[in-house]
């Protein structure tokens, strides 16, 4: 017993310096920022900061002029379009495999969706909630078996309902509206926008990069290095490089689409591009080191398979779609991860590319992490700055959760 508390202890001893590290540059800093975004911290009240409250997180949404709609409004009718939408593809695959009872589902989801317009919010929502139960306590065995399909089907369904339909107000037309109104939610609607815009790509691009390094090509070596340099140079030196391609006058990527008889593109002054130009850099930046994880994860595949798969006749096709996609889930959950998070906190890129502004004009390029950073360093308004730097983490930690969550029925583990 004495033996095993001194071997703990000796342990814990070991361990101190660098808690003692990580406590004074990493915990202590987070706290402190936290209980600082409830004080009024700005020039006024520099030595001592008076307790406000809550009143930094509605300072940061507060719009001018006033919503036309509020946002609890925007939440719920996005709730009801994805319940309903669900709801519709729960009931169309139940009928595929032969449930009566989905017809009714069908029919009332269809006619919840129609009449929703004069129908009370409360209503709605509650009625699509019982629905949504229905659907899942009937088909629950088909969406165990079926996650990923059903997740495109609910989005692909959604994403046509909000296009071709104007009647309901969803937190899409929120920040829409709200983004001229409010620069914390600008700064909101220019991040999601490059992450949604940068993640896939990068990802997309990374696997097919990996598939050709894994394959029997010449100059692997050089190539999986070239790819993989741009990730370990500085990202003040590649935005810098990538400032001179994008330049609209003499810019190399102009004189590359001149070939093609394309008109010369402002990238560095025309807002409707500057959150693709950003994204641009980031992809270019990032796609390398992505490649090599993705390379790491392909290589630890056990040949069988695939041997197994050749003696049944299946092609190159049906060997990614079975084999390397399925084994290949738990690198593309890392990644994806990885990569969310690390959209989330771009900054570098805009303050190099745009001269330290947040892009050439009506803050285009102003992103969540730059609002922290103007509000700072440049008002030295820290107490706004630690709230809005904590609904930063709010989002990033809601999108985490939501990840681990459907990873548990995504993924496949082998082990």
């Amino acid at each position: 017993m004495k033996r095993k508390v001194r071997e703990a202890l000796l342990a814990y001893l070991f361990l101190v310096p660098s808690f003692l590290i990580l406590g004074t540059f990493v915990f202590w800093p987070v706290a402190f920022s936290f209980v600082l975004s409830f004080f009024r911290w700005d020039f006024k009240n520099m030595r001592n900061p008076v307790f406000a409250g809550f009143e930094n997180y509605r300072e940061i949404f507060r719009f001018f002029p006033p919503m036309n709609h509020s946002f609890a409004e925007a939440f719920l009718w996005t709730c009801f379009l994805i319940f309903v939408s669900m709801c519709i593809v729960v009931a169309v695959y139940g009928i595929v495999r032969k449930n009566r009872t989905a017809w009714f589902l069908l029919i009332a989801s269809i006619l919840l969706y129609t009449l929703s317009e004069p129908l009370s919010r409360t209503f709605v929502l509650g009625l699509c909630l019982l629905f949504f139960i229905v659907a899942i306590l009937r088909t629950k065995q088909y969406l165990s078996k079926h996650v990923a399909g059903l997740i495109a089907a609910v989005v692909g369904l959604t994403a046509f309902m909000l296009t071709f339909d104007e009647r309901f107000y969803t937190v899409v037309d929120f920040l829409l509206e709200g983004r001229d109104k409010n620069l914390f939610v600008k700064a909101m609607f220019n991040t999601f926008y490059y992450v949604v815009l940068s993640v896939p790509i990068t990802i997309g691009l990374a696997l097919g990069i990996a598939l050709m390094l894994n394959s029997n090509i010449k100059l692997r070596t050089f190539f999986r290095t070239a790819y993989f340099i741009p990730f370990v140079t500085s990202v003040v030196a590649i935005s810098l490089v990538w400032r001179w391609i994008f330049d609209d006058a003499y810019g190399l990527l102009n004189y590359f689409l001149s070939f093609f008889n394309v008109q010369k593109i402002a990238w560095l002054k025309d807002e409707r591009w500057t959150i693709p130009t950003i994204a641009i850099v980031s992809i270019w930046r990032t796609v390398g080191y992505d490649a090599v994880i993705f390379l790491a994860g392909l290589q630890s595949i056990d040949r069988s398979y695939y041997e197994a798969a050749e003696v049944d006749g299946a092609n190159a096709g049906q060997k990614f779609l079975y084999i390397t996609w399925p084994l290949l889930s738990p690198t593309t959950f890392f990644l994806l991860i990885v990569s969310l998070i690390n959209a989330f906190k771009v900054f570098t890129e805009v303050y190099v590319l745009y001269s330290g502004l947040p892009g050439p004009y009506n803050n285009s390029g102003l992103t969540m992490v730059y609002y922290v950073f103007d509000r700072f360093y440049v008002q030295q308004r820290m107490g706004i700055a630690c709230a809005a730097a904590y609904v930063l983490f709010a989002i990033i930690l809601i999108f985490t959760l939501i990840q681990f969550k459907v990873g548990r029925n995504v993924v496949e583990y082998v082990s």
